[in-house]
């Protein structure tokens, strides 16, 4: 069902053009069907903050027939933004004071900038933490996406990410593991989705604090693992919320900063993205970008339109199935259980039955 414009948000327009269905407040009070409530709470850089709005929004919005959609975006003071993003934020965020008194019905945590080797060192840890601590006593579930994962796992299972000896890449297959929860109910046992990261959490440490790891690949590692509850939290290392050309727009990101002299070698290209001639396209553009620094000459500029016609997204059907389970889920319970406080009369300790083996109740 359709995202509810509620404030004015450019994001809305910009789905809206996509051809994503977008309700004014006026239209979505004419319709008797519940409204869930999901929050968004956006760390990423300036560079990525609307782009990380539009993904995830594109993919709760299209998610899940069952409901209309309030999300609410918001962010934390602490992290340092330019005067233009910092404008964005006033005029189309909310307090996270505001969200905390009016609740949420379900929380996404987006990745955020690190400049630290140690997370609980950065300058959103404190503040991250207070949301986390509140949310674990007031929403019904939090989705966690790549380093939101690797940041919760620290603060609640003291387990820390581990360094890869390169940054893992690109889009990978994954296969389900747990095929009895019904967060990947009717996914297909085998998918594609895409990686950017320099740390990783392995199975072994998930499985030690007591999650259940439920989609896993040979290659990229764990990309799906649930609190020991089932629900509660979900922990994602990959980014299914990607556009068609978010891992090209950080390749062509990386290949400036090796122009700028800010990267000391010239990018690998993101593994199983590039087809075969989009992959000689690029490795041509870098010779070309290396003999003219050797000269001092300019660059040449990126090859992006002979490139983005060559990509393809193997991966938004699954990761819209997945947003879909777990809205699903995330509406049972709340719909169930109509009053607060969080989730009375529902079992904390196996919200969904599934521990049980019992699923019965959600159906």
């Amino acid at each position: 069902m359709p995202l509810v414009a509620h404030n004015a948000l450019p994001t809305y327009e910009r789905l809206r053009r996509e051809g994503n269905r977008v309700l004014s407040p006026e239209r979505a009070a004419s319709q008797d069907i519940r409204t869930l409530h999901v929050g968004l709470l956006n760390m990423m850089p300036d560079a990525a903050l609307e782009a990380t709005e539009r993904q995830f929004f594109r993919l709760v919005g299209s998610s899940n027939p069952i409901s209309q959609f309030h999300v609410h975006p918001f962010t934390l003071d602490a992290i340092p933004r330019s005067p233009a993003a910092a404008e964005h934020i006033r005029r189309h965020y909310e307090p996270f004071e505001t969200i905390r008194e009016l609740g949420l019905d379900a929380l996404i945590v987006s990745g955020a900038n690190v400049t630290q080797p140690d997370l609980s060192a950065e300058v959103f840890w404190e503040p991250l933490r207070r949301v986390i601590d509140w949310a674990d006593e007031n929403v019904t579930s939090t989705l966690c996406s790549c380093l939101a994962t690797h940041a919760v796992m620290l603060a609640r299972h003291g387990v820390r990410r581990r360094p890869l000896l390169e940054k893992r890449w690109g889009v990978f297959r994954h296969e389900v593991t747990h095929q009895d929860h019904p967060l990947v109910a009717d996914l297909n046992t085998r998918m594609q989705v895409p990686h950017s990261r320099f740390n990783d959490i392995p199975r072994a440490d998930f499985e030690a604090a007591g999650l259940h790891v439920l989609v896993e690949g040979d290659q990229p590692g764990v990309q799906i693992a649930v609190s020991p509850d089932g629900l509660r939290t979900v922990f994602l290392q990959g980014h299914p919320e990607y556009d068609r050309i978010s891992l090209m727009k950080e390749y062509k990101r990386e290949v400036g900063l090796f122009i700028d002299g800010r990267r000391a070698c010239y990018p690998p290209l993101p593994e199983h993205y590039f087809d075969e001639r989009a992959a000689a396209v690029l490795a041509e553009y870098g010779r070309r970008v290396e003999t003219a620094l050797a000269s001092a000459a300019n660059p040449p500029p990126f090859p992006e339109a002979l490139v983005r016609g060559r990509l393809h997204n193997t991966w938004h059907d699954s990761g819209e199935a997945l947003i879909g389970n777990w809205i699903g889920l995330v509406y049972q319970i709340t719909h169930a259980e109509r009053t607060r406080p969080f989730m009375a009369g529902v079992d904390r300790e196996d919200p969904l039955g599934w521990l049980a083996g019992d699923t019965s109740r959600l159906e």
